[in-house]
């Protein structure tokens, strides 16, 4: 299947306003969806039999800034026995982002979500373990935020850049 294929069949299955709109220049290309039917589109990309996208190769977030006022979660599925790539988007707003987990479809979603709210501060809604993965727990802010202010105190420590 091509990736107008998938999507038909998507939009078939699922109903044409599931899809709110595609990237054709993303690589892989994507479906960009809206968050509350984050969960029934990845469990229908993952166990639907002509699809069958058993990787979530990657999952990342994207700052649009303040001036856009939206955030982005990425995800880079792949299909190991149809050799499909595809990409889902879904924005989201930068006020008090959040979005549903996907640990209970891919166990690799556990880690890259966390890694997710980590960076961006986007909450990621019944993550078994949503903590801090690579910044101290107790840090300041959301470093890969395009408005973040880097702390000049950490522990009575000057932070030096």
């Amino acid at each position: 299947m091509n990736f107008e294929q998938i999507v038909n069949h998507i939009k078939a299955s699922l109903g044409e306003e599931i899809i709110f709109s595609t990237d054709e220049n993303a690589s892989p290309k994507a479906i960009i969806i809206k968050a509350e039917n984050l969960v029934e589109v990845m469990d229908f990309l993952q166990k639907n039999d002509q699809l069958y996208f058993d990787s979530l190769s990657c999952i990342t977030g994207l700052d649009n800034g303040p001036e856009a006022n939206t955030m982005e979660m990425i995800y880079n599925l792949y299909s190991i026995p149809y050799d499909y790539h595809m990409m889902v988007k879904v924005e989201l707003p930068r006020e008090k982002p959040a979005i549903d987990s996907l640990c209970s479809l891919w166990k690799t979603a556990d880690w890259q979500e966390r890694e997710v709210y980590d960076m961006y501060g986007i909450h990621i809604n019944n993550h078994p373990d949503l903590r801090r993965i690579l910044m101290p727990a107790d840090w300041d802010g959301f470093p890969l935020r395009k408005d973040y202010q880097e702390q000049e105190y950490y522990r009575g420590i000057k932070v030096e850049y």
